[in-house]
């Protein structure tokens, strides 16, 4: 049974930062990341890595957060800073292991 567990939400000013983790059970993933609802909104996917380490941002996060991965730890971060009004969302951790699992989801609150 794979399990994704996130820690490092919550509630920041707007120019803060936070850094969410994600820690995956199981087998090695092909890539691992993360993706934000908003409410009344549509998931997004936020950032991504696969496991040869290339990296894909949403265009609204490019140059302010940055995913990184620990294969072998089965882990994934993302550190953002600059965060703005707009980044407030739920925060899920997504991995690729031959099928997709989430996690559970992390609130993101950024305040003006």
């Amino acid at each position: 049974q794979v399990q994704l567990v996130e820690s490092g939400g919550g509630l920041v000013q707007a120019g803060g930062s936070l850094r969410l983790s994600c820690a995956a059970s199981g087998s090695a993933f092909s890539s691992m990341g993360w993706y934000r609802q908003a409410p009344g909104e549509q998931r997004e996917l936020v950032a991504a890595i696969t496991s040869s380490g290339r990296t894909n941002y949403a265009d609204s996060v490019k140059g302010r957060f940055t995913i990184s991965g620990d294969n072998a730890e089965n882990t994934v971060n993302l550190q953002m800073n600059s965060l703005k009004p707009e980044d407030t969302a739920v925060y899920f951790c997504y991995a690729v292991m031959q099928k997709l699992y989430w996690g559970q989801g992390t609130q993101v609150t950024v305040s003006s």
